[in-house]
């Protein structure tokens, strides 16, 4: 058992700080802006609360946080009320936010500076792998901070858990992740959007072709939703319009060419306009439906 603390209880964070206490058997403590969130958090799992982020780290072993963007994420690790100013020597800073590739960066560097271990660790697998505890988690950070971190991960919410290269290496892998999932759907909504036209059923189409080469997760896990025209669940548009950004900010510094990728990220823009901003991310079958 370690002492844990958990900053943002979002629809990724509250399950996974859930598992935490229920799987892992840690002693947890969280944070989170709202703080009628946390107490409902801790109602239902029986962990503390803290007022700050810098409250929550006082004194814990391994201080996990899923956020937002860039600037959450500095809201809650830097500054007088930061996690950064309350971690003891030795700890474990772990970041599931999906953020860039450069502010991981820039918090281990802090981390080092100030005498404890930072890893990036964006998840994958959404509100349903957070709440089933089965996300894949894509690590960053040195062998000695993973090396720490990756039981506590594992004991809690993973169900692939990599370390894949020094600090920011996990953003960039959740980069690769999302440019892979656009593609994916979008070509998964024109094959749908093919069949109907084409007046074959739909079911029986993917019923067939997911047993060979054009089977994925997207097309096991989202056709129904697509076929029917259903998509106030999931990953939000709006999240993953957030995400390509990110991806397409940093082809543009490494000098990948993305053209799928961008392509994709104005149809989501389509879908947003349409009133999509939280619905799913294969909701891309709206804009060729209207």
């Amino acid at each position: 058992m370690a002492k844990v603390a958990f900053l943002g209880l979002g629809v990724m964070g509250f399950p996974m700080a859930g598992h935490l206490v229920k799987k892992g058997g840690h002693e947890v403590t969280v944070y989170n802006r709202t703080a009628a969130k946390a107490k409902d958090w801790a109602d239902k799992f029986g962990g503390k609360t803290a007022g700050t982020p810098k409250a929550a780290a006082e004194g814990q072993d391994f201080v996990m946080c899923c956020v937002g963007n860039d600037n959450d994420l500095r809201a809650v690790t830097i500054g007088p009320d930061g996690a950064f100013a309350g971690m003891k020597k030795g700890a474990t800073f772990v970041d599931h936010t999906t953020a860039s590739a450069e502010v991981a960066r820039e918090l281990d560097a802090a981390a080092t500076k100030a005498g404890f271990k930072f890893v990036d660790a964006p998840v994958s697998g959404g509100q349903a792998g957070a709440e089933n505890g089965v996300l894949t988690v894509m690590c960053g950070g040195t062998e000695d901070a993973y090396a720490g971190a990756e039981p506590i991960i594992n004991s809690a919410y993973a169900r692939m858990c990599k370390l894949l290269g020094p600090a920011g290496s996990g953003q960039l892998t959740k980069m690769v992740n999302q440019i892979c999932i656009a593609g994916l759907v979008q070509g998964l909504s024109e094959g749908i959007h093919f069949a109907k036209k084409s007046g074959l059923d739909v079911t029986a189409v993917i019923e067939t072709i997911s047993k060979g080469a054009a089977q994925s997760w997207q097309m096991e896990n989202r056709y129904k939703a697509m076929n029917e025209g259903k998509y106030d669940f999931g990953f939000a548009v709006e999240w993953m319009r957030k995400d390509l950004s990110i991806s397409l900010a940093e082809a543009r510094r490494n000098g990948a060419t993305l053209p799928v990728t961008a392509l994709v990220d104005q149809f989501y823009a389509e879908v947003e306009k349409m009133g999509g901003k939280r619905w799913d991310t294969s909701s891309l079958m709206a804009r060729l439906q209207r």
